[in-house]
């Protein structure tokens, strides 16, 4: 009789400590589940900013009033999960857009006619620069033969002192010196800031600029003062055609049709990263991939860097600052960021 009691007081403390877990797991959920509504809402493309603020505040204020005071919860539950799924559902169908009024730096979508060996390229950007925000504007038609490709490097720009957070570059040379940056950013329009949070609520549209070193780079070392470090790899010149045709391809597409940037899934780094994954893939995740700052690290021990000296002084030796930093004209930029190449 004592042991029919005992195992009843325990199958009724099992059934409270479920209880009390499933409450737990639900509170979280809709606790989730309202601030992706509420950042939703307020990063949606409802007109006007006070309305996506009051929107999302009043989604908000409901929720809790909801859960505070009425007293069928089943039915509060029932009813939070249907709006929650029309805010996802009306979410998900927001449109990315070529049609808005674009920062001078982002106007241009580049992209490119591919015809047998030869790619012309339509819209590379080669800005001069006097100062951040002052530049004369260009953009340029250039050809290039496929057979002529003969280095892919892989660039980090890191900004702010920070290390674990970098932008993350290609670049192709071609014999003759001549060389093709691919940039993946967000698309800005004219009063349009950066927010990380912004980034995974389509707050931003994506796109690839195909530049000039001396734009893309020069903008940072000499304008932004970010540490630029641009190494050479080992990628062969049929790996490094196949890689740029996927660019290139990757290009057109966004030109046909706009998408937008996610700071995990679409950004500078895992975009550009599914051009490269065909030809060199990775057998397990890692978290530099999402601390890109570290990525060269990762590469460097993967055997993608063209060198043979130490992580820590090949960092050194590409670190393209220190080559151009007394030079504010840098008319032969690519140039003299690669002093030594052939040493190493």
């Amino acid at each position: 009789m004592i042991g029919l009691l005992r195992t009843r007081d325990l199958h009724r403390d099992q059934s409270r400590v479920w209880i009390r877990l499933r409450q737990i797991i639900f509170t979280v959920l809709v606790v989730v589940a309202s601030a992706w509504s509420v950042l939703a809402i307020y990063f949606s493309n409802l007109p006007g900013e006070w309305l996506r603020i009051i929107a999302a505040i009043g989604f908000g204020i409901a929720t809790i009033a909801a859960f505070a005071f009425l007293s069928n919860r089943k039915r509060t539950l029932y009813g939070f999960w249907l709006a929650f799924a029309g805010i996802a559902v009306w979410w998900s169908l927001i449109p990315a857009s070529h049609d808005r009024e674009w920062l001078p730096s982002y106007a241009v979508m580049p992209h490119a006619t591919i015809s047998g060996n030869a790619v012309t390229v339509h819209g590379v950007r080669n800005f001069d620069y006097r100062s951040v925000d002052d530049f004369t504007a260009r953009y340029e038609d250039r050809t290039y033969r496929l057979d002529d490709l003969s280095s892919v490097d892989f660039v980090l720009s890191y900004w702010n002192g920070n290390t674990d957070i970098a932008h993350f570059m290609l670049t192709f040379g071609f014999r003759g010196e001549d060389y093709l940056a691919v940039s993946m950013e967000t698309r800005r329009e004219v009063g349009e800031a950066w927010t990380t949070i912004g980034g995974f609520f389509k707050q931003f549209e994506l796109i690839m600029i195909l530049g000039d070193e001396r734009d893309l780079f020069r903008l940072r070392t000499n304008f932004r003062g970010e540490d630029v470090y641009v190494y050479p790899t080992v990628l062969t010149p049929e790996e490094g055609w196949g890689i740029f045709l996927n660019i290139l391809n990757r290009a057109n597409r966004l030109y046909q049709k706009a998408e937008f940037y996610n700071t995990i899934r679409h950004n500078c780094l895992t975009s550009l990263l599914r051009e490269v994954h065909e030809y060199r893939k990775s057998k397990e995740f890692d978290i530099r991939l999402i601390r890109n700052g570290l990525s060269d690290q990762m590469a460097y021990e993967n055997g993608l860097f063209a060198t043979a000296v130490s992580f820590e002084e090949t960092k050194r030796r590409h670190h393209i600052n220190q080559y151009v930093e007394n030079d504010p004209e840098a008319l032969d930029y690519s140039r003299r960021i690669r002093p030594g190449r052939l040493q190493e």
